[in-house]
C-alpha cells in the first residue's frame, strides 16, 4: 500500500462534521490517559496486536495524539497521528458494525487538524489502504515509489 501526501491547509472544517455525528449520538474526542486499557482491548479485538501496539506512543505526547469515537459512550473507532513516525497519520479504524456513517472521515480530519495545530502544512498517510477514500475525504495524493515505505522488514508473527 502506498503512502499518501495530504495538503493540511486545505482540510474541510471539522466542527460541522462533529455536530453531524452528535445527532447520531457519536462523539469524537481525544483519548484520555486513563483509557489506555479499554482502547487497547478494542483495537486488539477489532484490528489486531500490531495496531494495538502502534498507538502506544500517542500517549507520550501532550496533547495525546489519539482520537476516539464513542457511540452511546461505547468505543467504536480510533484515529492516531505521530504514532509510527513524526508527521504520519495512522493507524485508524472503525468497528465493522459502525462503518458507513462518516465516523472514519471525521476521525481522519480531527487527527489531521491536530497535525495542523502542531505546525505541519502537509501530512503523510503511511501505508494507505483505501486510497480512493483518502483522495475524496482530504485531497490526498499517492506518493510515487512509496511502497513499502517504513513498513519493511517487519517481524513475522506466526
Amino acid at each position: 500500500m502506498p503512502d499518501m501526501l495530504v495538503p493540511l491547509l486545505k482540510l474541510p472544517p471539522l466542527e460541522p462534521l462533529l455536530q453531524e455525528l452528535r445527532v447520531l449520538d457519536v462523539v469524537i474526542r481525544r483519548a484520555h490517559p486513563f483509557e489506555i486499557t479499554p482502547i487497547r482491548e478494542f483495537i486488539l479485538a477489532e484490528f489486531g496486536q500490531g495496531w494495538a501496539d502502534e498507538i502506544m506512543p500517542c500517549y507520550n505526547h501532550q496533547p495525546i495524539t489519539l482520537y476516539i469515537a464513542l457511540k452511546s459512550r461505547r468505543l467504536v473507532g480510533f484515529g492516531a497521528y505521530e504514532a509510527t513516525r513524526r508527521n504520519f497519520f495512522g493507524p485508524t479504524g472503525v468497528a465493522k458494525t459502525e462503518r458507513g456513517q462518516g465516523i472514519g472521515k471525521v476521525l481522519l480530519i480531527a487527527c489531521l487538524q491536530g497535525m495542523v495545530d502542531m505546525g505541519y502544512a502537509y501530512g503523510v498517510i503511511g501505508g494507505a489502504g483505501p486510497v480512493v477514500f483518502y483522495e475524496k475525504a482530504v485531497g490526498a495524493t499517492v506518493i510515487p515509489d512509496s511502497v513499502p515505505g517504513i513498513y519493511t522488514d517487519m517481524i513475522r508473527r506466526d
